[in-house]
């Protein structure tokens, strides 16, 4: 999977991808990131990328060319066709399942933006998937950008040690009884600690009733702590495609 990032701040994900999984990742050249500044595609002299909104206002709005020139000239350095995705609070949530049709593609760019927001112009132009990570305002979109990252790469085939790493996961598929629900308790060593011990199923050595108390300790802590997930994993959702050939522009 090729994975642009446009940001005012690339200097910012320097560490993320080169470290942890997402370094394993493109040592394995698996994935491969490719960073770009949003600036070195403006038309102004003095490098602007931003203007003061119409009708008044604070805070400053990023425009239009700079953006739409830059998203253009990134998707022609590579043929594969690129998932635009932008950064925003006003986007669908993140959500496992999202995570996963996310590392099926084989190109996303990332647009992160700053200040104000975009100029409404670039949401209809270049028509992207719009996602956000949660119900509150970040100072720019290179945070939710990197989470992106991490919750993509990780899923993607041959990048954790074990392919069957993340089906136990919480919000991923664990059980079909439990199917995006919360992740059951784990142990290791010492067998005892403070007064607290393992619980003495998981020294059993019987697998069957191993996976009988995972699967009935994630259905408690799901209805515990997110009983919302017990009942939408109930729901079967036909994920909806997108052509990413759609674009206006």
């Amino acid at each position: 999977m090729r994975i642009d990032i446009l940001t005012l701040f690339p200097e910012m994900f320097a560490g993320a991808v080169s470290s942890s999984i997402l370094k394993r990742a493109q040592d394995k050249q698996i994935v491969g990131y490719h960073l770009h500044q949003l600036r070195d595609y403006t038309n102004d002299p003095h490098k602007k990328v931003d203007d003061r909104p119409f009708g008044g206002g604070p805070g400053m709005v990023l425009m239009c060319q700079p953006v739409i020139d830059a998203v253009v000239a990134i998707e022609a350095m590579d043929s594969r066709p690129a998932t635009r995705v932008l950064l925003a609070p006003t986007g669908e949530k993140l959500t496992q399942k999202m995570a996963e049709e996310l590392s099926k593609l084989p190109r996303l760019l990332l647009v992160a933006g700053h200040y104000e927001g975009f100029d409404e112009r670039i949401h209809e132009l270049l028509k992207p998937r719009e996602i956000s990570i949660g119900d509150f305002i970040l100072s720019g979109g290179e945070v939710p950008a990197m989470v992106i990252l991490d919750a993509v790469v990780r899923l993607i085939p041959g990048v954790l040690g074990h392919d069957d790493s993340p089906r136990g996961e919480s919000f991923g598929v664990c059980d079909p009884t439990i199917a995006g629900g919360l992740e059951y308790p784990h142990y290791t060593r010492p067998r005892e600690f403070r007064g607290l011990s393992v619980p003495e199923v998981l020294l059993s050595g019987d697998h069957g009733a191993v996976e009988a108390w995972r699967r009935e300790q994630a259905q408690r802590r799901t209805a515990e702590r997110r009983p919302d997930l017990l009942s939408s994993s109930r729901q079967v959702v036909k994920s909806s495609s997108r052509n990413v050939n759609d674009s206006t522009i």
